[in-house]
């Protein structure tokens, strides 16, 4: 079985990326393929990068406050490229009242400050099997 693909990013103009360099270990760690693409993609580079490395998971970490925009950007370039079965997850720093707003734009999950690793773990192991929920 081969091992899943994740792309991690930096969405915009986020110029702190200890974060994303913490997560993109663990998960590969655990055992994932991750591909990290640095500080300051656009939305239109990271879908590029997904579809270009036949992503499995696009991972974006944000701390701008810019999480609605970026979101809606990344969603909307997916479906225009014909990868909108590419699931995308966010982390940073994001208020708890966006995560409905955030889901309902096509975020499968939200992973604040201080989740542990291992929880955005179990989730990307388990997404698969419980039928993409």
């Amino acid at each position: 079985m081969r091992k899943l693909r994740i792309i991690v990013a930096k969405a915009g103009l986020d110029g702190h990326d200890r974060g994303a360099k913490v997560v993109s270990r663990a998960l590969r760690d655990a055992g994932f393929e991750v591909i990290y693409t640095g500080l300051r993609q656009s939305p239109e580079q990271i879908v590029s990068t997904a579809i270009d490395e036949g992503a499995d998971f696009i991972g974006i970490s944000i701390l701008s406050g810019a999480h609605m925009i970026v979101a809606e950007k990344i969603i909307r370039i997916l479906k225009k490229r014909n990868a909108a079965d590419i699931p995308v997850f966010m982390g940073g720093i994001i208020p708890d009242s966006d995560i409905p707003d955030l889901k309902r734009i096509g975020i499968k999950a939200v992973f604040g400050p201080g989740t542990p690793t291992s929880k955005t773990i179990n989730y990307l192991k388990n997404y698969h099997e419980n039928d993409n929920s």
